[in-house]
C-alpha cells in the first residue's frame, strides 16, 4: 500500500433556518481534525443547496481556527466562475491561510437549468478545462501588461498582478477526474488529481468500480502525473467505538445506497463506489484488495474520507476518530 496520509472531506451542512450553526459545526469539524492529526480537510462548492456556496470564502474562516491542516475545495465548478476574481478568491483564503490552500476544481454547471442565466448574460465559449487552467494561470502571479506598466495606489507604484500574490498556490492545484479524458487531461495540465467515489467507466472494459479508477489513475499517471498528488476519496463508515443503534443506523445507510452500486449507469457508465461501513481493520482489508489501491496502479499519496451527507457533527467526530486506524490497518493488510 501507498497511501501516505488521511484527510476528509465534509459536506458542510446546514438547516434551512439557521446557516450560521451548521457551519459553524462545520469550522469546528475542521479543527477538530486538525487536533487529530489529518493531512487535509476538504469542502464542496456546492449551488443552491443547504452547504458551501464559496468555499474560498469558508476556508478563509477555517484558516482563522486551524494553524497546521491543509485547506482544500473538492471542487469548484469553474463553470459558473470567473477565472480571474475566482484566483483572486483563492490567493487571498492562501494568504489568510499562510500556504496551505489546496485549490480543486471540476467543469461542472450543477443546477444549470437554474443558474445559467443568472450568472452569465452570455454563456462563456471556451472549454471548462480551458478556463481551469486559466484560473491556475492567474494564480501564478504573472505581471500584467508589458514590461514599463505601473499602477499607482496610495503609497505605492507596482507592476499589477493578481493580489495578494501567494507564490505556490498554482502548485497546489487539483482537477476532480471522472473519467479517462478528464483524468489524462489533468496529467497533461501539471494538475494533482482529485478521484472520487464516482466514476464514468466509458473507454475501460470493466464495471468494477476500483478497476475502472486504478485506469483513471494510471492513465493520469502516464499523461504526466507521474510526480503528483493522487487522493482517492471513498465513504468509509468505521463502527469501532459506536454505540449499538449507531452502527445499525450507519449500516441502514449503506444498505440504501447499495443497489446503485451494482451497475453502470447511462452513457456515461457511471458507476458508484460502495459505502465501506464496520469495524476499521475490516475496512482496511476490503480497500487492500481494491485495485485502485494496488502498487502497480502506482502510489495513492492520499486517502480522502467522504463523509457522509446525512450525519449529525458527533456522527463525523466518531467517524474520524475510528478513522485515524486506517493507515496501520492497511499496513497490517497489506
Amino acid at each position: 500500500m501507498t497511501v501516505e496520509s488521511l484527510a476528509f472531506l465534509t459536506p458542510g451542512n446546514y438547516a434551512d433556518d439557521d446557516p450560521a450553526a451548521g457551519l459553524e459545526d462545520t469550522l469546528r469539524l475542521i479543527a477538530f481534525g486538525e487536533g487529530l492529526g489529518y493531512r487535509g480537510a476538504w469542502v464542496r462548492q456546492r449551488h443552491l443547496e443547504h452547504g458551501i456556496s464559496s468555499a474560498a470564502v469558508f476556508l478563509g474562516a477555517a484558516s482563522q481556527r486551524t494553524t497546521t491542516i491543509e485547506l482544500g475545495t473538492a471542487v469548484i465548478p469553474i463553470g459558473y466562475e470567473n477565472p480571474f476574481r475566482l484566483a483572486e478568491d483563492l490567493s487571498l483564503a492562501d494568504a489568510l491561510s499562510r500556504g496551505r490552500i489546496q485549490a480543486g476544481f471540476s467543469t461542472g454547471m450543477p443546477h444549470a437549468d437554474l443558474l445559467a442565466d443568472l450568472v452569465f448574460d452570455e454563456p462563456p465559449t471556451e472549454s471548462g478545462y480551458s478556463r481551469v487552467a486559466r484560473t491556475v494561470e492567474h494564480l501564478r502571479g504573472s505581471y500584467l501588461g508589458d514590461e514599463g506598466t505601473r499602477i499607482e495606489s496610495p503609497g505605492n507604484v507596482q507592476r499589477p498582478r493578481l493580489q495578494p500574490h501567494s507564490p505556490g498556490l498554482a502548485d497546489r492545484s487539483w482537477y476532480g477526474g471522472t473519467s479517462l479524458g478528464s483524468s489524462r487531461w489533468t496529467g497533461e495540465a501539471g494538475l494533482h488529481l482529485l478521484t472520487g467515489n464516482i466514476v464514468s467507466a466509458v473507454g475501460i472494459d470493466s464495471e468494477d468500480f476500483g478497476t475502472v479508477q486504478a485506469g483513471l489513475i494510471d492513465a493520469f499517471r502516464r499523461a504526466g502525473g507521474g510526480g503528483k498528488r493522487v487522493a482517492v476519496g471513498r465513504v468509509i463508515v468505521p463502527t469501532d467505538s459506536a454505540d449499538r443503534a449507531t452502527s445499525a443506523r450507519y449500516r441502514e445507510y449503506a444498505r440504501s445506497r447499495y443497489e446503485r452500486t451494482r451497475t453502470a449507469h447511462g452513457d456515461r457508465r457511471t458507476l458508484f463506489a460502495e459505502d465501506l461501513v464496520g469495524p476499521i481493520a475490516e475496512i482496511a482489508e476490503r480497500l487492500a484488495a481494491d485495485p485502485a489501491f494496488a502498487p502497480e496502479t502506482g502510489p495513492v499519496t492520499e486517502f480522502r474520507l467522504e463523509l457522509p451527507y446525512e450525519f449529525d457533527v458527533r456522527d463525523y467526530e466518531q467517524i474520524l476518530t475510528d478513522a485515524l486506524g486506517l493507515l496501520p490497518a492497511l499496513a497490517s493488510a497489506a
